[in-house]
């Protein structure tokens, strides 16, 4: 059995949440971190990469199996994520979320909110202050 984590950046909530999870259905987790494609930033590329090798240390000193996976696919983050989810066939989603006002939203659109209508298995949100 598979979840999928939505990772961006450090969050020990969702770090410590999705751990309790893992160990409670005895599950591996798979660390996601989705990036637009087409973009030449490599400062991005590889503060992704950093982040996720960080997110994997945390579940490989806590004795929970977990790969990571960078998409790079040219989608939106939510759509990615979905879609990935869906080749995987996870168990759950877990993704970390932060207050929006409504017109940030609208602009910026929402990794969460698109995660949430359109996954094919539970989701789980995490608020904490360091959200991503």
């Amino acid at each position: 059995m598979d979840i999928l984590v939505g990772y961006k950046k450090a969050n020990q909530d969702l770090l410590e949440f999705s751990a309790v999870h893992a160990k409670a259905f005895n599950a591996n987790v798979i660390l996601v971190t989705s990036l637009k494609g087409g973009d030449d930033d490599v400062e991005k590329v590889d503060k992704a990469k950093y982040n996720l090798e960080a997110g994997k240390q945390f579940f490989d000193q806590r004795g929970i199996q977990c790969e990571t996976h960078l998409l790079v696919h040219g989608m939106e983050a939510g759509e990615d994520l979905v879609s990935f989810a869906q080749e995987k066939s996870v168990f759950q989603i877990i993704m970390g979320v932060k207050n929006r006002s409504k017109v940030g939203k609208l602009l910026f659109g929402s990794t969460a909110q698109t995660v949430i209508l359109t996954a094919p298995c539970p989701v789980l949100t995490v608020k904490g202050q360091d959200a991503q």
